[in-house]
């Protein structure tokens, strides 16, 4: 994608909230949002490849009845980001092996913010 980390972690925001909205009536992200946990709110971010990756990863997490959110950038309809609704580490992280933590500068990768509950 070349795009600056600033870009990125728009992104990142992006389908983190929408997310969030979409699944807001799951009792995880109840218990996620609630205002006595929101200061233990936990992220991990992870990186792709490429979109070619990311959309790859949407179906495999779609597959698995996993809830989420493929963020579009628009007018292009380009897949830059997916957020999960959040999950605990163990529901899910069998689904993101080949994703590797994001590190340093992106330059060339598409972000994966995965939002769960902390003590997993």
């Amino acid at each position: 994608m070349g795009w600056p980390l600033g870009s990125i972690c728009a992104q990142a925001a992006h389908a983190s909230v929408a997310a969030v909205w979409e699944f807001k009536e799951h009792p995880d992200t109840v218990t996620y949002c609630a205002p006595e946990r929101i200061d233990d709110m936990h992220k991990v971010v992870l990186e792709v490849k490429n979109e070619t990756q990311l959309r790859t990863l949407a179906e495999k997490l779609t597959e698995n009845g996993v809830a989420h959110k493929l963020w579009l950038e628009q007018p292009e309809n380009a897949a830059t980001c997916l957020a999960t609704r959040p999950y605990r580490k163990e529901e899910i992280a069998f689904l993101f092996k080949k994703c590797n933590l994001a590190k340093g500068v992106v330059v060339s990768g598409a972000a994966i913010a995965g939002q769960g509950q902390s003590g997993g």
